[in-house]
C-alpha cells in the first residue's frame, strides 16, 4: 500500500511540475522588435506595424489601433493627436514623445 502511495504522489509531483514549466513558457511575452534609440523617431504617420512596436509602451494593439486611425482619419496632424486614441494617456505620451514625428 505504501508503494502505490508513493508512485501516486510522485506522478503528482510530475505532473504539477510538466504544468508549471509549460504554463510558464505560455505567458512569457513575445520578444519586442529592437527599441528606438534616443536619437532615432519614428513617423507616426508612415510607420508600419513592426516599426510603431519599437516605441516602447507601444505594443501590437496600440500599434494596430495607431494604424486603424489613420486609415480612418487620416495622417495625425500633431504628435499630440496620438493621445485621441484609447490607451496613450498624458503620462504615456510624455515618455514617448521625443521618439515621435510626424512629417
Amino acid at each position: 500500500m505504501e508503494g502505490r502511495n508513493l508512485a501516486l504522489i510522485v506522478v503528482a509531483i510530475a505532473i504539477f511540475f510538466i504544468g508549471c514549466t509549460s504554463a510558464e513558457r505560455a505567458t512569457e511575452p513575445a520578444p519586442r522588435p529592437t527599441e528606438v534609440s534616443s536619437d532615432e523617431t519614428i513617423n507616426i504617420n508612415t510607420g508600419n506595424k513592426e516599426e510603431l512596436q519599437r516605441i516602447p509602451n507601444i505594443g501590437g494593439r496600440l500599434a494596430g489601433e495607431i494604424l486603424e486611425y489613420r486609415e480612418k482619419h487620416g495622417p495625425f496632424r500633431r504628435r499630440e493627436h496620438l493621445m485621441l486614441l484609447n490607451g496613450v494617456s498624458d503620462g504615456r505620451f510624455r515618455k514617448i514623445q521625443h521618439l515621435l514625428r510626424v512629417d
